[in-house]
């Protein structure tokens, strides 16, 4: 009764509740510029993840075409293949490249590599600035013999396919044809083995080993995608 007796009082209160209005309308837009300012953010870093994500997929189908076209006509006799999605180059013929269960190279692969490697750092060399790394990777069966368990296979074979991809690193590095790369190959070549870790399964029955393709040795190109995509995010954070 006495707000409608005090039209001052009256007005007062509904000036009140419009400032409060005003104010809330104001906050609303503030926080209304603030998300779409980080929307904003967020789709310029998407697009600049896109952008290096499409540049990675056609740098890696670059490479892999220059390898192919390189060694096509090798594949067949060398008894190797070469992976598109992780550009690796297998040599699938483990008696043909080692004695069994020795490290040193047979002269089979000795006069293999010495064909192989000069053509391949040719390829790579166009590709460097977007290489990061080169895995000389070795690989093993399950199996060592009948006499150890499955844990003293594992690391007698781990012993193994280290010493192999040393043996390989080792022979190349000193070939007179490579040695102008030999200070890349340096800084980004490793010989890694990774024992039975990474077994090839059998074609037909998928639970069973292959053991004869399981045993190999590869040579892995691994791009620095990763690395730019990590740097964009470090920089927007």
């Amino acid at each position: 009764m006495n707000r409608l007796l005090d039209p001052k009082s009256s007005e007062q209160e509904e000036s009140h509740w419009l400032s409060v209005s005003d104010l809330m309308a104001g906050l609303m837009m503030v926080f209304l510029f603030i998300a779409v300012a980080l929307m904003r953010e967020a789709f310029i870093e998407r697009d600049k993840i896109k952008e290096v994500a499409v540049a990675y997929q056609d740098n890696q189908v670059a490479i892999y075409d220059a390898l192919m076209t390189e060694f096509s006509k090798d594949l067949s006799s060398w008894d190797a293949t070469i992976d598109p999605e992780s550009l690796t180059f297998t040599f699938q013929s483990p008696d043909v490249l080692f004695a069994q269960g020795k490290i040193n190279l047979s002269k089979r692969y000795q006069e293999l590599l010495k064909d192989f490697f000069p053509r391949y750092m040719t390829v790579l060399d166009k590709f460097a600035p977007s290489i990061n790394e080169v895995r000389i990777e070795g690989h093993t069966s399950s199996v060592w013999n009948n006499h150890v368990s499955d844990t003293e296979a594992y690391f007698l074979n781990m012993s193994l396919s280290q010493g192999r991809t040393r043996s390989v690193l080792a022979y190349i590095y000193q070939l007179p044809e490579i040695q102008q790369y030999s200070p890349w190959i340096k800084r980004h070549f490793a010989a890694v083995g990774f024992s039975s870790s990474r077994l090839v399964m059998d074609e037909q029955d998928s639970a069973k080993e292959d053991r004869v393709q399981s045993r190999r040795v590869t040579f892995r190109v691994i791009t620095n995608a990763d690395i730019k995509m990590r740097q964009i995010l470090e920089l927007e954070g």
